[in-house]
């Protein structure tokens, strides 16, 4: 038990100090692991709907492949272009969101977040997320002192917040919403603003929070049914029931890969939103803590680097990395909650595991930007040490 603890405690120390090989490694790991889930979720589905058993494996494969190569692209764009780019990325934003409500929007399932371009759809929403918080890492460093000392400080990037979940539940995306203002938000704390200043704003998300529930019955439904899935299992409770009898046939490890019945038509959106559940049934609860420890891994990760750029004094690259990893963590663990019955259902992806283009192509960006952010730091960190040894340093000395 001792060794145990000590070798747990020298591989924490290792990810915190040398967090980017263990960012790479687990972000690569659940995107393989999401290939291969999604392959397995989704035979059957495709095979009967669209004649082709390995239809959205071989999609999933190019949105991955894509996915590499703009995190890559990603990953070789200054930080300072970001910073830059803070009035440009608003606008990409708020527009794209503005657009999906025009005439070019597409609707499924009653949602209206996707424009069409040909060969795929792009979700809005991960656009957005994006932009703002790029925009909003510049902010706080621009108007530091101004949103630390001032309430008119604090109020303007919560009134385009505001503006950008309004546009958001008008879709409607409430998951999306809820994920983008608790990421921002947590990003701005931890720039310094004081906690009291967000108690009035709490307050208000809360009261129309309960009257987006209430206002609308689909909702309303879903808390309801969240409360006792059991009670209209056939209805409002069927897919939080069906996750959870997958979570129960895995048991410890799981039925086998291929081998899940829950995907055979019982619960619905088996390669999205519930790809969890369906690794959880195959692999089991080990293989549900081997998801569980990568995402750990993987948002450590990406405080560590926020971390690292924050005592470098690199403010906005400091920002900017704890606002992605708030994103990326959020989402999983409200995906994840989800899926375990421990929050309402809602229509969020599982980052990098579910299938879909436009989230695994943001998040790799994401992961890029992060990358970026460690290697600027370490370069900036060794012109320091040069610059402190001068020509007189251990090298001349030697």
């Amino acid at each position: 038990m001792q060794a145990a603890t000590v070798r747990s405690a020298s591989a924490f120390r290792g990810l915190w100090s040398r967090p980017l090989p263990w960012l790479v490694v687990s972000a690569s790991a659940l995107l393989m692991l999401g290939v291969v889930m999604i392959a397995s979720a989704s035979m059957d589905t495709a095979a009967a709907n669209l004649g082709n058993s390995y239809h959205y494996a071989l999609r999933q494969l190019l949105f991955a492949g894509l996915g590499c190569a703009v995190g890559l692209a990603a990953a070789n764009v200054p930080v300072s272009w970001w910073y830059r780019s803070g009035w440009l990325l608003l606008a990409i934003g708020m527009a794209s969101l503005v657009l999906v409500l025009t005439p070019l929007g597409k609707t499924v399932n009653g949602s209206t977040r996707w424009i069409p371009l040909g060969l795929f759809n792009v979700q809005v929403s991960e656009v957005a997320k994006l932009c703002l918080i790029a925009y909003l890492a510049g902010y706080v460093v621009r108007r530091r002192d101004e949103l630390v000392n001032t309430w008119w400080g604090f109020v303007k990037p919560v009134l385009v917040l505001g503006v950008a979940s309004a546009l958001l539940v008008t879709q409607p995306d409430f998951g999306a919403t809820v994920v983008l203002m608790t990421a921002a938000l947590g990003m701005i704390f931890l720039s310094g603003v004081r906690l009291s200043r967000f108690m009035p704003l709490i307050a208000v998300c809360v009261v129309l929070g309960a009257v987006l529930i209430v206002t609308q019955p689909y909702r309303l439904k879903r808390v309801v049914s969240y409360l006792d899935p059991w009670q209209d299992q056939f209805n409002t409770g069927y897919q939080l029931t069906q996750s959870l009898i997958a979570f129960g046939r895995g048991e410890w490890t799981g039925v086998g890969l291929g081998n899940s019945i829950q995907k055979l038509f019982y619960l619905p959106e088996a390669h999205t939103d519930f790809i969890f559940a369906i690794t959880a049934e195959e692999f089991g609860l080990l293989g549900s803590m081997v998801v569980l420890g990568l995402f750990m891994v993987l948002v450590l990760s990406g405080f560590a680097i926020a971390r690292k750029a924050e005592k470098q004094g690199m403010g906005f690259a400091a920002c900017f990395a704890y606002g992605l990893t708030l994103l990326l963590g959020l989402q999983a663990m409200i995906n994840m909650a989800v899926n375990t019955g421990l929050l309402p259902t809602k229509g969020l992806t599982l980052p990098l595991m579910s299938y879909g283009g436009s989230s695994l192509v943001v998040v790799c960006i994401s992961i890029g930007i992060l990358v970026r952010i460690e290697l600027e730091r370490q370069q900036q960190l060794a012109s320091d040490a040069e610059g402190k040894a001068g020509p007189a340093g251990p090298r001349g000395a030697s």
